[in-house]
């Protein structure tokens, strides 16, 4: 395979392959816009929530909450999964 023969957007050496890729990606370009919806949609409850349960006297945090949220994450995509949620919990919460 030539550099003159591999397409430069997606380093297929066969116009088949590289349109196959063109679609693969279109596709996880969908994904990923849902991914960021969902994560921003997600942060934005899980504020509401914490403002709720503040403005009723509650405490900031449920530290149970969150664990049962990183087990639930950890168990589905394993080691990263625990990554995945502590991002997702920050997002809602804030740093601590």
């Amino acid at each position: 395979m030539t550099a003159e023969v591999m397409d430069q957007t997606t380093g297929a050496g066969e116009e088949e392959a590289a349109a196959k890729i063109r679609a693969i990606r279109e596709r996880i370009n969908e994904i990923d816009k849902t991914i960021i919806d969902l994560w921003l949609e997600r942060a934005s409850l899980s504020q509401e929530v914490g403002k709720t349960r503040m403005a009723s006297g509650g405490t900031r945090l449920v530290l149970a909450r969150e664990r049962e949220i990183i087990e639930h994450f950890r168990e589905a995509l394993g080691p990263d999964g625990t990554q995945v949620a502590l991002l997702l919990l920050r997002s809602g919460r804030g740093p601590l």
